[in-house]
């Protein structure tokens, strides 16, 4: 079959990459895609915001499968139109985007279906949200409730960096997103990415991973979009698993095809581990980025044929769990300087020998055959190895053959897991 996807960061690319080996996928197009995707699909300008322009180009070549790979055309519903035109789509309908279209309509799903989160309030007026700090405490989670491209959530340490955070948020620094706020309780614990596969009636598990979502080494400064990432994360046990699928996964699906919101796609569950168990922090309705990067290194199989098993209702029943490798896959994130705020662009990149690496594109351009930084957050350097020590070595062996003087990046990703694997011996 013909595949479009829709996308052009680093996740993108890593879909990109095993789409493009999969036996059941004969054409791999990508909108608008970036010079890594090139590599393995054929590039295409479609204006994603117009439905059916996009419903006509797979009308042209035969495109029967379309996967989405951001969130936010989802949340706009172009899911819903593909599928009227008769088109198969991994992603789920605007309905049920929701799930990461409005961070207080999941709070109010986990209210209702008794699903564990932090305590929360919701409000659309400023002076209600002010007169709500002091009920939480400090520190105090300040969230924009719509889309904010991840860094609509902040953390507030001070009753001045919590109201400096309304303040933002109310004034139109996310636009529309923060129209209206969610305020949370701050959980304490071991912060873990969770992705399951579902087909609206049915869903599997499909591996977990840690990001690192502060600008600095040692987890300082801003929250980023993620700055590297490994998978599997080890304190993310089976036992948990198996309790995050029982008690935070299932009673979602459940709950969404009852409310007649069937949720056809990936789960990205962020998780907090506390003394409690675990707790769900948000869901985004798209794999993470990097996660998906470590999660695709590992992935075995027909990436095509499972992705359209979800697409279809009821496509995942009986289906086995998808395969990982064993062993960790380790990225690092080499972003533009300025990230996260006014990233500079333009900076030329030069590629050395990487060994076994692999580098996913996630914001670049070629500026006469120069590859150019475009973006905040521009390459991905991921790679394997039986630990997370030897995978983090070998990525960090591939960062510095990479000549890339207007970027920079952690040093310590994965610093958790290493910090345990040299503690056991």
């Amino acid at each position: 079959m013909n595949i479009l996807l829709i996308g052009s960061g680093g996740r993108e690319h890593a879909l990109a990459w095993r789409l493009s080996q999969s036996p059941s996928c004969e054409k791999l197009f990508a909108s608008p895609g970036n010079p890594g995707i090139a590599e393995c699909a054929e590039c295409v300008a479609i204006n994603v915001t117009e439905h059916a322009a996009v419903v006509a180009f797979c009308k042209e070549q035969d495109i029967s499968f379309v996967v989405v790979g951001p969130e936010a055309p989802l949340v706009d519903g172009l899911g819903d139109s593909l599928r009227a035109a008769g088109i198969k789509v991994f992603g789920p309908n605007a309905n049920a985007a929701v799930l990461e279209g409005s961070k207080g309509f999941v709070k109010d799903l986990c209210a209702r279906e008794n699903i564990p989160t932090a305590a929360y309030a919701r409000h659309k007026d400023k002076a209600a949200v002010l007169a709500d700090l002091a009920r939480f405490g400090l520190p105090v989670v300040i969230k924009a409730d719509g889309l904010a491209a991840g860094k609509g959530v902040i953390i507030a340490e001070t009753e001045k960096e919590a109201r400096d955070a309304i303040e933002h948020m109310f004034g139109g620094g996310f636009g529309d997103a923060g129209a209206e706020v969610v305020i949370e309780e701050f959980m304490t614990g071991e912060e873990v990415s969770f992705f399951a596969i579902s087909d609206g009636q049915n869903v599997v598990p499909f591996g977990s991973a840690q990001d690192h979502k502060r600008v600095g080494d040692g987890d300082t400064g801003p929250n980023t979009g993620g700055m590297g990432a490994y998978s599997p994360a080890p304190v993310f046990t089976p036992a948990l698993e198996a309790e995050v699928m029982e008690r935070i996964i299932q009673p979602t699906v459940a709950a969404m095809a009852r409310d007649g919101r069937p949720y056809s796609g990936v789960f990205f569950a962020g998780l907090m581990l506390t003394d409690q168990g675990p707790k769900l922090i948000e869901y985004n309705c798209r794999f993470g980025d990097p996660e998906c990067q470590v999660l695709m290194m590992r992935f075995e199989g027909d990436l095509a044929a499972l992705l359209l098993a979800a697409a279809s209702e009821g496509g995942l029943a009986g289906a086995a769990r998808p395969t990982l490798s064993d062993g960790y896959a380790l990225t690092v994130v080499m972003a533009a300087k300025g990230y996260p705020d006014t990233p500079e662009k333009g900076g030329a990149i030069g590629i050395g020998v990487i060994g076994d690496a692999r580098i996913f594109h996630a914001g670049t351009a070629s500026n006469n055959g120069q590859l150019v930084a475009n973006g905040g957050r521009v390459l991905n350097v991921t790679a394997r190895g039986a630990t997370v020590t030897e995978a983090q070595e070998l990525a960090y062996a591939a960062v510095d053959a990479i000549d890339f003087p207007t970027g920079f990046c952690r040093r310590d990703i994965g610093w958790r897991e290493v910090a345990r694997e040299k503690a056991a011996g």
